[in-house]
């Protein structure tokens, strides 16, 4: 198991192939999407890699955190995820995982918080049917119905698929194709919709129900954290 990736979704486009077909596609960029820790089964019981995203401004971020940041040497992030991996699948803190990560068509699964559609009834919500349309059915055409059953048991059973809040609620979409990536402008384009709303953040793993493809990077694809250049003799005797 490797690492997944946080992106943020821009929007919905289309592409054509080759033959004329026509390609719905999802545009997913990554944002500064870095190492940021590392988990240890030594210290914290499990393995795994904590990946951060976009930027936050210094003065919204908590101290503890700036504290976080600091120790890893990068700046402040929007977004933190942790991402179970393979002990021998972890990547140095510091590194930015690049659009490459994931090869074109890879199935991936995709996690996003689907878009909030506020009070919504029985047939929005869970495509009920409705009652009759005439036969002694007035104003409640678009109602429940029976909730229950009579004295016994007396009472309305939990979950019971009823009208209420409908949306915003985490949401993932399996085995979404990849299209295309663009290395350079850090896009992943997954054939199909995702859940959210344009600038949402997503989350990215390879799909768990389908084979991985033999050519995928190992443990990714990423850039190293670029190490400071250490002050010449002669600037050193200029200051």
């Amino acid at each position: 198991m490797r690492s997944g990736v946080i992106a943020q979704k821009l929007g919905m486009t289309r592409i054509y192939t080759d033959a004329g077909e026509q390609v719905p596609v999802t545009v997913l960029r990554l944002d500064n999407c870095q190492v940021v820790a590392h988990r240890t089964e030594e210290k914290n019981g499990y393995t795994a890699l904590q990946l951060g995203a976009g930027l936050a401004k210094v003065k919204n971020t908590t101290k503890s955190m700036r504290g976080h940041f600091a120790k890893a040497e990068v700046e402040p992030k929007r977004k933190l995820v942790e991402f179970r991996v393979d002990a021998d699948k972890m990547i140095d803190v510091g590194a930015e995982i690049t659009a490459d990560h994931f090869v074109v068509g890879q199935f991936v699964d995709v996690t996003g918080t689907s878009i909030g559609k506020g009070f919504a009834g029985g047939m929005k919500r869970w495509n009920f049917g409705g009652l009759r349309a005439t036969h002694g059915v007035s104003v409640s055409h678009r109602s429940l119905g029976s909730t229950g059953n009579r004295q016994d048991p007396g009472r309305t059973f939990k979950n019971k698929k009823m009208a209420g809040h409908m949306g915003a609620e985490r949401v993932t979409t399996q085995n979404l194709k990849v299209v295309r990536t663009d290395v350079e402008r850090g896009l992943i384009l997954v054939e199909g919709s995702v859940p959210g709303s344009k600038g949402g953040w997503i989350v990215v793993r390879d799909a768990v129900k389908r084979k991985a493809p033999a050519d995928l990077p190992m443990p990714g694809s990423f850039r190293k954290p670029v190490a400071p250049v250490a002050a010449t003799t002669e600037e050193k005797g200029a200051e």
